[in-house]
């Protein structure tokens, strides 16, 4: 990834909590040469020297077949992003931008057939989205109804090797810039739009309000 050293993220811990909270990923590997891709949910757990995600396919999916825990796959996830108008600025001319925020994590997955692991995976995932709701979802399944689940999937696990991070937020521009992007994008109707203006605060490229 192209990463300009303005919109690095090189904290070890702004990039995890980063893809804890943006989880839903795209998991990029090759077959034959040719890229595939799955857009799914992964966690992200404290073991080995950078961690490793787990996750899961369908068994119908063929991308499994290729997590052979040599050949290196590429997972990307992606934060709030927006469309920024030179409108917004003083410093003129200039021309439109994108700000966005994105982490690149490599490594080779492999796939997991220990079924306690995979058991225990399949409810972590649900028990981590249905935390901090109202009224969580218990998973209190049949035992018959729990291996069937399991039968229909491939569990796997995917040691991090390195992680890119580029968050692009108008660092290029002044702090007069800044500020009036930031005020446009919080004042959008669009969900993406004031995540990428409350990103911008809390990283302290705006004032906070």
């Amino acid at each position: 990834m192209y990463i300009p050293p303005a919109n690095a993220v090189n904290d070890p811990g702004a990039l995890r909590d980063f893809i804890r909270r943006y989880s839903f990923a795209t998991l990029i590997t090759a077959t034959d040469g040719a890229p595939v891709a799955t857009h799914l949910p992964l966690l992200l757990e404290d073991r080995g020297d950078q961690g490793a995600l787990v996750g899961h396919l369908a068994r119908g999916n063929p991308q499994w077949r290729a997590f052979d825990g040599r050949a290196e796959a590429l997972v990307i996830f992606s934060g709030p992003h927006a469309y920024i108008s030179p409108a917004w600025y003083e410093t003129h001319p200039s021309v439109p931008t994108w700000n966005y925020m994105v982490a690149h994590v490599y490594g080779a997955p492999r796939v997991v057939e220990d079924e306690a692991a995979v058991r225990r995976h399949l409810l972590a995932l649900i028990t981590h989205f249905e935390s901090g709701r109202a009224h969580p979802f218990e998973p209190s399944y049949e035992e018959d109804y729990l291996r069937g689940m399991m039968r229909g999937v491939v569990a796997f696990e995917l040691p991090i090797a390195r992680i890119e991070g580029k968050f692009k937020l108008s660092q290029n521009r002044d702090a007069t810039d800044r500020a009036h992007v930031t005020e446009a994008l919080a004042a959008s109707d669009a969900q993406d739009e004031r995540g990428v203006a409350a990103a911008m605060r809390a990283l302290g490229l705006a004032p906070s309000s």
